[in-house]
This record gives C-alpha cells, structure tokens and sequence, in this order.
C-alpha cells in the first residue's frame, strides 16, 4: 500500500468520519435491518437486502479509512520547509498565459479536494511544483496544451 500523507487538520478528518461512521451510522443502519426484518420472510425481501447491502458497504468503507489512518504519515507544520514546494506548503501560482494567479494548499492525495484549493502531490501540478522554489517557473502538460506555471510565493500551510 502507498503511503498516505495527511495534515494535522486532514489526519483529525479523517478521525471524526471515522467516528461518526462507526457510531451513527452504523446505529441507523442497524435500525434499518431491525425494521426491515419486520416485515416478515427476509428472503424476498428488498428493504432487508438493501440495509444489508449498505451496512457492507459502510463496514468497507470504515475498515478503508482506519486502514488509511494507521498507515498515515501525518505532516508536521515546523518542518514544512518555506523556500520548497512539499506537501504541506501554501502556494500561489502565476499561470503564465493566462496571467492568472491560483493559491493552493499541497496535501497528500488522500485529502485532495479542488474546490476547496487543496491540490494533491500527485496531481500534474503537483507533481510539477514539487520541490521547486520560488520564482521558478514550470510546465505542465494537460488535456488543453501545455500550461506554465510561474511560483510567487510559498508558505507552511
């Protein structure tokens, strides 16, 4: 299994769903089957074949992110290095062409997530930016051409 690499914050996220998933949940999901073999003979029965399907499910999905949380590295902020691209780093980007700027968060990719700026090490970009300083510039290619990126400013996250 590859390594996963979390933040403080993502590690702590991760806990939480655990959590919830394992208490909530799965006490709705049990009630789910508690009713449904209510309703007499569970052998031809939907409702008992569908919260049986989603509690499998969600024990998968559980057993995944406590997999994914004992195998975790997480990210300490002191040794994010400030003068190169890791994960961990606040970045703001200056793509050349466009003459736009984008500021992401570098996290590991088990905590991507676009729309909130949080860019996986992984990804293209990523991939492109990591372990560069600033006022380097980068390529990278994507499905449109190839797009430059100039690096303006890198901070701890």
């Amino acid at each position: 299994m590859k390594e996963v690499i979390l933040t403080p914050e993502g590690f702590e996220k991760l806990k939480h769903e655990i959590e919830e998933l394992s208490t909530t949940k799965r006490r709705e999901v049990a009630e789910r089957i508690r009713i449904a073999r209510e309703f007499g003979d569970i052998a031809e029965n939907a409702e008992y074949d569908d919260a049986k399907n989603e509690q499998m499910l969600l024990e998968h999905r559980i057993a995944t992110l406590e997999e994914r949380l004992r195998d975790a590295r997480v990210i300490d902020k002191k040794s994010v290095p400030k003068d190169v691209v890791s994960v961990g780093s606040h970045v703001k980007l200056r793509d050349v062409d466009a003459k736009k700027t984008f500021e992401y968060d570098i996290v590991g990719s088990a905590e991507a997530n676009p729309a909130e700026n949080k860019l996986s090490n992984e990804s293209p970009v990523g991939k492109a930016i990591i372990g560069k300083k600033k006022g380097e510039t980068v390529e990278v290619s994507a499905p449109r051409g190839t797009l430059k990126f100039k690096i303006l400013e890198i901070k701890a996250a």
